[in-house]
């Protein structure tokens, strides 16, 4: 019996679940506080690092399976989406009104590209088809995106009612654009296992 494809939809099937449960009982109650833009901050970071995709084309010559138009399709779906996230991340720094239709485009883009990317492995089996790097982004990293995607949802639908740009300013809101700032944001979020677990 061929056990890989089954160890593969597991492996993702159940980071799904832990990083869902860990996004519910810890990052959520990290969130709430934070000012919005602080909050999808933290979670487009996640999105940045999705150049990784990069590391197809050496899977491919490893042997993965895959053509090369859609290695090209994931190449380039990933490498937008990074380029999105890490735009947005700059567009909220400095509360600029762009920020948030390029959250929105993100959330957009990923969604698409989570669709083709799914579509063109069933055409061409590549489920259980993975090994080594690109076995570890699969079973990882994805279903991490996953549950940082609808973490951003929930931000920008939940939160869209709240000051942002210059109104903020305007109603004795402070802004903190410094390092010190992100250092703190992280800093908290960093900690929540080890109190969550106390």
């Amino acid at each position: 019996m061929n056990f890989l494809q089954p160890a593969q939809a597991g492996t993702q099937l159940l980071s799904l679940i832990v990083f869902a449960t860990l996004a519910i009982w810890y990052v959520v109650p990290r969130l709430k506080p934070l000012r919005r833009a602080d909050a999808l901050t933290v979670l487009l970071w996640i999105h940045v690092f999705r150049y990784v995709a990069l590391q197809a084309f050496s899977a491919q010559k490893a042997g993965f399976p895959i053509s090369d138009g859609n290695l090209m399709e994931i190449v380039v779906g990933d490498g937008a989406g990074s380029v999105i996230a890490f735009a947005t991340i700059v567009a909220l720094r400095y509360r600029a009104r762009l920020a948030i239709p390029l959250a929105w485009l993100l959330v957009v883009e990923t969604i698409i590209d989570t669709f083709l990317n799914i579509r063109g492995g069933i055409h061409e089996n590549l489920m259980g088809a993975a090994n080594g790097v690109t076995w570890l982004i699969l079973g990882f990293y994805v279903p991490l995106l996953m549950v940082s995607l609808a973490l951003i949802i929930w931000q920008l639908v939940a939160r869209r009612g709240e000051a942002f740009d210059h109104s903020a300013e305007g109603s004795g809101a402070s802004v903190d654009n410094s390092p010190n700032s992100a250092a703190k944001t992280f800093g908290s979020l960093s900690s929540m296992t080890e109190k969550g677990l106390k």
